[in-house]
């Protein structure tokens, strides 16, 4: 058993820290959800910001475009060529996919300040991109609204997904410990 703990000591140090990390995350991020009556339609405010800031970017393309709140549900109602074509929830946000961006970060760690500031940089790296996402988003499904599933189930994951794993690969291979324990070739 202490070969196999000793064999398997770098994955399961991994694995360890992902988690608590993850869970840390997570938890803090919930407690911060729990603030927020749901009941009420009430929004958090990160998700309220991402909503601005999509309509600022929307702005560009429509000078009309607007967002607001909607009364029925907790989420906010995204308007482009005065027409209503998405809403915005909280898992539209992307924090829950920067929490998994830094406990990879965390669990694959580098030098402390390394790590907070490939953090801090991915981690606006990837809300620029989600401002972007929800943006086209609403442009595209204005023009395609049959293309709904494909657009917003396969597409724009695929797009911020694939740049979150390819944030993961720069950090392994240029920032981690692992990268500078590894024999170069």
């Amino acid at each position: 058993m202490k070969n196999l703990l000793q064999q398997y000591k770098a994955f399961l140090l991994f694995l360890g820290k992902f988690l608590a990390s993850y869970l840390l995350l997570t938890i803090l991020y919930q407690s911060y959800l729990n603030r927020f009556d749901e009941t009420k339609s009430e929004v958090d405010s990160f998700t309220q910001a991402v909503a601005k800031q999509t309509e600022t970017v929307l702005k560009w393309a429509d000078p009309n475009a607007y967002v607001e709140n909607n009364t029925h549900e907790p989420s906010i109602k995204v308007l482009y060529q005065h027409k209503y074509v998405i809403r915005i929830i909280e898992g539209c946000n992307a924090l829950s996919v920067i929490i998994l961006f830094i406990a990879f970060l965390i669990a694959f760690s580098g030098k402390f300040i390394n790590t907070l500031l490939f953090a801090a940089a991915g981690s606006l790296i990837i809300h620029v991109l989600n401002i972007a996402r929800i943006a086209l988003l609403a442009i595209a499904l204005y023009h395609y609204p049959a293309a709904e599933h494909i657009l917003h189930g396969v597409v724009f994951p695929l797009i911020i997904y694939g740049v979150v794993f390819l944030l993961w690969v720069i950090w392994v291979n240029k920032f981690s410990n692992y990268a500078t324990t590894s024999p170069k070739q």
